[in-house]
């Protein structure tokens, strides 16, 4: 079939998936996910896509990271980052180690275990807070820590992925220099986005020494935004995370570190037009960029990725049981961990703090871009080792939703803790709500 036949039965794939999220409640992520799956084993998709399908869905993979980016705000994390360092930290070593541990164990491979320790960090956040929506739990002091935590935790999986997807896919032995020469690229990438965030891209530089510097002084992205009286903002944007996207990939990174930070570093007041507070074309670009990655480009990685799936029945008995396990063991180090530090180190109490272990038991669009990364562009997962991937992810987003639905009547007070954790019930009640998401 024709690439673009195949691009309108994906696209058709998409709208079902967005319908059965909508009926389960859960991510349209994992319905993506099991349409292509589906698809492939009907033989209406590739089980390799070639050409235009594959660097379309690689597109997907660079706007999803940059809308991720995009709509994170960066002065919100840092001032709940304090509070929740600590279930970011636990929350995120305890997922690693069980997953690292259990990968090595079964297929004794170091380089698989690392990326399933990777694959299994990032705590899915939009997947969570849609759920805590649906019960009326948004605003309340378990979202917030939950929402801190899982940025903090995607930031630091970004910075691991960039430093040592490099270094596992080199056909060199790992040396000390290659480790040097790796940090040094990711120093001088962080730097760069640093640069550009705090030199280049604000127009209004206060009394830094860099206002002097010729042309940089007087212009920044504000002005591009403003072409067309900001008609041109969208394209403005993907053409900062495409060039962020291009630069990492020269310095050996996946593109998608790259996207991810352009969005990072975009603030809301550079879309004031002609130093007009307004929030009308900031609302219109992010639901442009938003549109672009969620609906119909996007979308094209996970179900191609899902796509990967070609169901045979020795293959689905091999990988069955460590699947369940690793579950079960993450379901244990995920709730056990942010669930004791949320407590202990972030001052929430008993009620909240389990509702942050349930809460950072989903695994997204982070999960699986690692699993892109590890399994389509570097021959690093087994099939094996992906298909375990795959049922652990569906499995703990399936959990999510349910278990907040469950431990809902305990965190709003309608059914009383047990007595060991009434103590000091109600610190961090009176916190203030988080206040609506916002851009990078």
């Amino acid at each position: 079939m024709d690439p673009l036949g195949h691009l309108a039965i994906i696209w058709a794939s998409v709208l079902v998936a967005t319908w059965l999220s909508e009926r389960t409640r859960m991510t349209p992520v994992l319905w993506y996910l099991f349409m292509g799956a589906a698809l492939v084993n009907l033989g209406w998709l590739p089980e390799a896509p070639q050409g235009f399908i594959e660097r379309f869905s690689e597109l997907g993979i660079i706007v999803i990271m940059f809308a991720l980016g995009f709509e994170e705000d960066v002065g919100r994390f840092l001032k709940t980052a304090q509070r929740s360092w600590g279930i970011a930290l636990f929350g995120a070593l305890a997922p690693f180690a069980m997953a690292w541990g259990l990968a090595l164990w079964w297929f004794g491979d170091p380089r698989i275990a690392l990326m399933c320790g990777l694959a299994m960090t990032a705590t899915a956040v939009s997947l969570t807070m849609v759920s805590l929506r649906s019960e009326g739990l948004q605003h309340s002091p378990a979202a917030t820590g939950i929402m801190a935590s899982a940025v903090l935790d995607d930031l630091a999986s970004l910075a691991l992925v960039a430093l040592l997807v490099p270094l596992v896919v080199s056909a060199q032995p790992v040396s000390l220099g290659s480790e040097l020469w790796a940090l040094t690229k990711a120093l001088t990438f962080f730097g760069l986005v640093l640069a550009l965030s705090v030199w280049v891209i604000p127009h209004d530089l206060g009394a830094s020494r860099a206002r002097r510097l010729p042309f940089i002084g007087r212009y920044g992205i504000r002005h591009l935004i403003q072409i067309g009286e900001g008609m041109q903002a969208s394209l403005v944007m993907l053409l900062l995370a495409m060039s962020l996207a291009l630069i990492g990939q020269a310095l050996g990174f996946h593109p998608a570190v790259g996207a991810y930070l352009a969005g990072l570093i975009l603030r809301e007041e550079y879309f004031h037009v002609r130093d007009r507070p307004s929030r009308e074309l900031y609302l219109r670009t992010k639901h442009v960029i938003d549109d672009v990655a969620f609906t119909w480009i996007g979308p094209v990685f996970f179900v191609t990725l899902g796509a990967r799936l070609v169901f045979e029945g020795e293959l689905l008995a091999a990988v069955l049981a460590p699947a369940i396990g690793l579950y079960l063991g993450l379901m244990f180090a995920q709730v056990l961990s942010a669930g004791l530090a949320a407590r202990y180190t972030g001052g929430f109490d008993w009620a909240d703090s389990v509702m942050i272990g349930f809460g950072m038991l989903g695994r997204a669009e982070l999960a699986f871009v690692v699993m892109g990364i590890a399994y389509v562009q570097y021959p690093i997962l087994s099939p094996e080792a992906f298909y375990t991937l795959m049922l652990s992810a569906f499995l703990l987003n399936w959990s999510v939703p349910v278990l907040i639905r469950w431990w809902k009547p305990w965190c709003t007070g309608a059914r009383e803790l047990p007595a060991w954790m009434r103590e000091r019930q109600g610190h961090g009640a009176d916190d203030p709500p988080a206040p609506p998401a916002g851009s990078g």
